[in-house]
């Protein structure tokens, strides 16, 4: 088993749900900043900032800092200011990320040239949606955040902005340009905030095809926890070098690691 020296750890599912942590999670962060383990939180979160994510993550008794998160908003902030810079943008997205999108354009009528889907829920209503599609069909940019089909809420799961995703792009004849998981990019931007080689770290995730599978094309050890958007026939497309009740678990397992 190779040393692993520092995490890139996924966030909802893995660390909480809905704002209601998962079991031992908090103990198991806490025991990675006591032993000096680096780690990032990366993640697909759309609807908060990273300062928002931050404050909640704080208030549940996680020990992290603001800029040790990468979410997938932030970082489609950041590919449209180098693509497209001053294109005006009709984003698509439950929550307020406004403060990520300093500085962009951001339009509700016709003059879109980019379009953008982040996390689904209200917002995604047919007006809006049939307005996203009609820009596209005029040729607009067409971006999404990720591309999850579920993600999990206390009250049970509830579709994501994937499932709407691929009625779109079937509509169309064109795919969306992804930003956050699984594209390898996002992956990247973990690992450059790191600052570790992909061979020392390890990917903790609740996805098999999101998490999972793309740290190990890069080279890094997938960790694997049995919560959030998991299910035993998530197996069937791979396995993952380490399969764990949860992070609760995370610590000991690194102890037997290494």
């Amino acid at each position: 088993m190779r040393t692993i020296s520092g995490f890139l750890l996924d966030v909802d599912g893995v660390l909480h749900i809905d704002g209601e942590p998962i079991p031992g999670a908090v103990q198991a962060v806490l025991e990675l900043r006591a032993r000096g383990i680096p780690f990032v939180l990366l993640t697909n979160t759309t609807i908060r900032t990273r300062r928002q994510l931050g404050a909640l993550l704080r208030e549940l008794g996680f020990p992290v800092a603001d800029d040790e998160i990468v979410t997938a908003g932030a970082a489609t902030a950041a590919y449209l200011r180098a693509h497209y810079p001053g294109e005006p943008c009709y984003l698509l997205v439950d929550g307020d990320v406004q403060e990520e999108f300093a500085g962009i354009p951001l339009v509700e009528d016709d003059s879109a040239t980019v379009v953008v889907f982040g996390g689904a829920g209200p917002v995604y209503s047919y007006d809006r949606l049939n307005r996203a599609f009609r820009l596209l069909l005029r040729g607009a940019h067409f971006v999404a955040m990720h591309r999850n089909l579920v993600w999990d809420r206390r009250d049970g799961p509830a579709l994501d902005t994937g499932a709407f995703l691929l009625g779109l792009e079937a509509a169309l004849g064109r795919q969306a340009h992804l930003v956050g998981k699984p594209s390898p990019d996002f992956f990247r931007a973990g690992l450059e905030r790191l600052g570790l080689s992909p061979e020392r770290v390890a990917v903790v995730g609740d996805s098999l095809a999101a998490d999972i599978l793309p740290a190990r094309q890069l080279g890094m050890t997938g960790v694997l926890v049995q919560t959030g958007r998991f299910r035993p026939n998530d197996l069937e497309l791979g396995r993952p070098d380490a399969l764990l009740p949860s992070i609760a678990e995370l610590p000991s397992w690194l102890s037997r690691a290494t």
